[in-house]
């Protein structure tokens, strides 16, 4: 009798550790529901649920709906939201201003070495996100950034003052890049940007590109100018305590899904930037300008002369100026 109890009660322990290994995970991101990263996301969280034999279940949050991705962010950094796949927040750490850096990569091939699996900014801004008690579990390269304007702009390629003003994210990379190109900037929080443009307080939006200002703006944009502002990459990341509670076989199944959810990225993302351009055209009727290789080396001839100095300043000299020579050694 005294051993049909203990089979029984280690049977009832058993069962016990089998459920406190599951694992329900809140992934937040800041794309409406089924835009495209919403629709991977939710196919990196079957293909980990099926790899970990149901033990870690993902739950996508969409549209920010957990909060704006700097909140986010710090949160995750105390363990309060699990997961995110987003922007790195600016305001969290200020070198984190090293992910946008205007016109630091050129074309596709570039922006893989610098920001793909063992490129300096992809492995500088892990370790930033390390110092946050946060892990990064990819990279998730989106496009190259442009300007979309609810107004013409009769010279797109010109970075001569146009009286255009526009909206920029409230990080003085993107506030330069405005300033440098000819407009003229206004910091204004993402969740009022919307009603900015419909309502005329700004002609325009100035840190996203095609695939974020048809998710975001579709309604206000009449020109889009493909401007190569930046590289937009966001982070998968996780919170180092939600990590440290899986188990080694599901951190080690976990890391490897999200490895495979990258490396499907960087082979779709540069044909996806495409499609999203010609969206805007074909659904919204939006004129795409067709910008020059001149115009384009001009205008981040300029963005490099008049803002890497000052943004330095900001995230520290000596700090950001070793990686940016490592960028230019990796682009040669």
């Amino acid at each position: 009798m005294k051993h049909a109890f203990l089979t029984t009660a280690t049977a009832a322990l058993m069962a016990l550790g089998s459920y406190a290994a599951a694992q329900d995970l809140k992934m937040s991101h800041v794309r409406p529901q089924d835009a495209t990263i919403d629709v991977e996301l939710r196919a990196f969280s079957a293909a980990v649920d099926e790899a970990t034999g149901g033990d870690v279940k993902i739950n996508i949050f969409p549209a920010s709906a957990l909060g704006d991705y700097t909140t986010v962010q710090e949160r995750i950094s105390v363990g309060a939201i699990d997961m995110a796949t987003q922007p790195a927040a600016a305001a969290a750490d200020r070198r984190m201003q090293i992910s946008s850096f205007p016109y630091l990569a050129g074309n596709w091939d570039q922006a893989r070495a610098v920001y793909g699996p063992g490129g300096i900014v992809r492995e500088t801004v892990a370790g930033l996100y390390a110092e946050q008690d946060i892990t990064m579990l990819a990279a998730y390269p989106v496009y190259f950034g442009g300007i979309a304007l609810n107004v013409e702009n009769a010279n797109p390629g010109s970075t001569e003052p146009n009286g255009i003003k526009v909206r920029v994210p409230g990080i003085k990379s993107f506030q330069l890049t405005g300033e440098a190109l000819g407009y003229i900037p206004a910091p204004i929080p993402f969740s009022e940007a919307f009603t900015a443009v419909q309502t005329g307080v700004v002609d325009g939006v100035i840190g996203s590109g095609a695939e974020g200002y048809y998710a975001s703006f579709r309604d206000v944009t009449k020109t889009y100018i493909p401007a190569n502002t930046h590289f937009e990459v966001w982070y998968m990341i996780i919170s180092n305590g939600s990590l440290a509670e899986l188990s080694d076989e599901d951190q080690a199944a976990l890391k490897e899904q999200a490895a495979a959810f990258e490396a499907t990225r960087w082979e779709v993302a540069e044909a996806d930037q495409g499609k999203n351009e010609q969206r805007l055209v074909d659904e919204l009727s939006a004129t795409v300008a067709e910008l020059t290789e001149e115009e384009l080396a001009a205008m981040a001839a300029k963005a490099r002369a008049e803002i890497w100095p000052a943004v330095l300043e900001d995230v520290g000299v000596e700090w950001g100026q070793a990686i940016l020579d490592q960028v230019a050694a990796a682009g040669n």
